[in-house]
């Protein structure tokens, strides 16, 4: 005996079948990427950020110029003017660095002091970058006979001893900043000359520098049209390095009473003319230019490292 069969009732949507239609395949889909596309340098610069020393270093480096530019106007004193009467004055609400031996206000003379080191640095790295650029590019794209006499000059330049270059341009220049930096750049080149020359015996050989050869394109056209732009990585590395090389050399040598010469403030002036009273207590003298020499030069390094990292294209995803 069977059971009477129950009609089924259709409870789904009546979809019309034009709806699944296949979607046609779109070539701009297929060559669509999820990344969105970021030049060289945004991408450096996005890597740079996730560093954190090295934004650390770039913050005190910002600092540090807008410190050198303004730092002697927000001061209660003008770091110039003597009194005898404030002689070597601890650091206080009324001389936020103390006073020297002069009573000159050391927070005054300490921005100052930073727009020569800064300007020196800067300077010294301006040509080392414009005449390590033509040396290092001519000799690397030109190769055989006029590398080897190119770099026969740098090797002998090389060798010259830096304090005996220094002190015969003291006997004829005379001490100042010019001399300091003519001192600086003399000899100073060399480093970025020889970066140049081999990114462009490497770079010069790819198929896009061939076939700008063979079109026709003047030398000089090349190198800065082709062969520069793609050495720029290592260049822009090499200066974040040479800048606190020439601060500190120049400290070093108006330490030595080879550099500015007073009445003109500088680190190494200031540090040298702190160290003969340390004995006597008055530490601030020392501390500050010491302080701001040590702390230019870390912030330069970790720069140039991260730099460094940012900028090499083997680590570009």
């Amino acid at each position: 005996m069977g059971f009477p069969k129950q009609h089924e009732q259709n409870t789904s949507p009546n979809i019309p079948d034009e709806w699944f239609v296949p979607k046609q395949k779109n070539k701009s889909d297929a060559e669509a990427v999820v990344r969105p596309s970021l030049s060289y340098w945004q991408d450096a610069w996005k890597r740079l950020l996730k560093n954190k020393l090295a934004m650390g270093g770039l913050f005190f480096l910002i600092v540090l110029i807008v410190m050198a530019i303004i730092g002697p106007i927000i001061s209660p004193h003008d770091g110039v003017k003597q009194s005898l009467a404030n002689q070597n004055l601890p650091p206080s609400s009324t001389h936020w660095f103390g006073t020297d031996d002069m009573g000159r206000d050391m927070f005054a003379r300490t921005w100052y002091g930073a727009r020569i080191s800064l300007f020196v640095g800067f300077m010294a790295a301006l040509i080392d970058f414009v005449i390590g650029i033509i040396y290092g590019g001519v000799a690397g794209y030109k190769g055989g006979k006029t590398d080897n006499v190119m770099m026969r000059i740098v090797e002998i330049l090389y060798g010259l001893p830096y304090l005996l270059v220094v002190i015969l341009l003291m006997v004829v220049m005379g001490p100042g900043l010019l001399t300091i930096i003519v001192a600086l750049t003399v000899t100073g080149w060399i480093g970025m000359a020889r970066i140049v020359r081999g990114q462009v015996l490497q770079i010069k050989n790819y198929e896009f520098i061939l076939a700008s050869k063979t079109f026709g394109t003047k030398t000089a056209r090349i190198i800065r049209k082709n062969l520069l732009p793609n050495t720029m990585g290592p260049i822009i590395v090499q200066m974040t390095l040479t800048v606190p090389s020439a601060i500190f050399a120049e400290a070093f040598l108006s330490f030595l009473g080879l550099g500015i010469q007073a009445p003109f403030a500088s680190w190494g002036v200031m540090a040298s003319d702190g160290l003969s009273t340390i004995l006597s207590g008055y530490w601030w003298r020392l501390f500050f230019p010491a302080l701001f020499i040590s702390l230019t030069m870390f912030s330069f390094n970790v720069l140039g490292d991260g730099l460094q990292d940012a900028l090499d294209p083997k680590l570009r995803r």
